[in-house]
């Protein structure tokens, strides 16, 4: 088979994308913990010493918003103004009610229907493959570990010089579709003035190694901070904003993006909702085996229920006949969005949990659970012996 390389990158939740991510998630849920009909659509960004938080909230939650930003930056890690950023920077909230001509779609109260309708038009994409145990792609998941463990240093202390921002990239070398080394890795650190090389030689043996372990090999081509010094970073150098970074959020790069963000949006909101759905069945269509790879793509109308088109690609991979999996997944998947909701149990502060390092392949969110794979895998096998039985006949 054909060897080939395949690349994702991961960004620490210091990156300034991020930082606008988790501020925008901090705030819908504090909306819908107190109140779950909440309706948010917010958006952040972030620059040198400067927060904007602008968008649509209607909700009957008493939010204190300028705590929950402070207190978010905070946690992140920027508590330091000398770092150009900081949870005592400027803040300015720019936020109103959701427009009524979206909501009277939205609520069920267009005319002529009476059901929650999609909040916008789009179409969302959800992806599984059997790399890894969670069903991910190896390159992001190896990628989001290493962003993942980049925090985790720098908030046990064992790189003192780390701070906040940093980012990480890993090449995953295939035979046909099997992963066989990781042929390349690149990391990058935002720190304080220290000694470069010292600082590289920690994140080799502290991250990289301890990450990665098996995948490397003595022709893995390592890159940390390519361009030494970086000293300035997160939004003092770079400016965030939210739903910037979508193919860190899902697949990194494999399968499609319908090129709607997540971060700040309720789950009326499509956008979010209804790849999160398109991710739950894809996972258990293969956690069923019924293919080694699947994506499933839905597509809405504004303020109509019933999805438009829902497509299954399989890419040659599927064990059973590709119309046969439509067919499954129409029998034991309610896709309109009142129903996604109900079956994800979205209605609940599950959010921030998302923001950083991936929406997906992560224990506990609801769409993570492979419980449809035994029923999927029981119908199919039926539906085969029934075509056997009536060949025979």
């Amino acid at each position: 088979m054909a060897i080939r390389q395949f690349s994702s990158e991961s960004v620490t939740e210091g990156h300034p994308d991020k930082v606008c991510d988790a501020v925008s998630d901090a705030i819908l849920d504090a909306c819908i913990a107190e109140d779950p009909e909440s309706r948010v659509a917010v958006e952040t960004l972030v620059t040198r010493n400067f927060c904007c938080v602008a968008g649509e909230i209607t909700t009957k939650a008493k939010v204190d918003y300028e705590k929950v930003i402070r207190q978010k930056i905070r946690d992140i890690g920027y508590t330091d103004p000398s770092l150009g950023f900081s949870d005592k920077c400027e803040l300015l909230m720019l936020l109103h009610e959701q427009s009524p001509d979206i909501a009277v779609g939205v609520s069920g109260k267009r005319e002529g229907n009476k059901e929650q309708g999609a909040g916008d038009q789009g179409m969302m994409f959800g992806y599984a493959c059997n790399e890894t145990p969670q069903l991910m792609p190896l390159p992001i998941m190896l990628a989001h570990a290493l962003t993942n463990k980049l925090t985790e240093v720098r908030k046990n202390g064992s790189i003192p010089e780390a701070l906040p921002d940093g980012k990480s990239q890993v090449t995953v070398e295939y035979d046909g579709r099997v992963p066989k080394r990781v042929s390349a890795v690149v990391v990058s650190v935002h720190h304080k003035e220290c000694d470069i090389e010292r600082l590289r030689e920690q994140i080799s043996n502290k991250v990289i190694k301890p990450v990665l372990g098996s995948w490397l090999n003595k022709d893995t081509k390592v890159f940390i901070n390519a361009t030494g010094k970086f000293a300035l970073g997160g939004p003092a150098a770079d400016t965030g904003v939210t739903g910037r970074k979508i193919i860190v959020d899902t697949y990194g790069g494999r399968g499609r993006h319908g090129g709607g963000a997540f971060s700040g949006k309720d789950p009326s909101k499509v956008d979010r909702s209804a790849a999160y759905i398109a991710r739950y069945i894809a996972k258990n269509v293969v956690a069923a085996g019924l293919a080694d790879e699947c994506e499933i793509q839905i597509s809405y109308c504004i303020g109509y229920p019933d999805p438009l088109g829902v497509h299954v690609e399989c890419f040659g991979t599927n064990k059973i006949p590709q119309e046969e999996i439509e067919e499954l997944i129409k029998r034991n998947f309610n896709l309109k969005p009142a129903e996604i909701i109900k079956t994800l149990d979205l209605k609940r502060p599950i959010y921030s949990s998302t923001v950083a390092y991936g929406h997906f392949g992560k224990e506990g969110l609801p769409w993570e659970r492979t419980d449809k794979a035994k029923i999927l895998r029981e119908q199919a096998r039926n539906i085969s012996e029934e075509q056997v039985s009536a060949k025979e006949r």
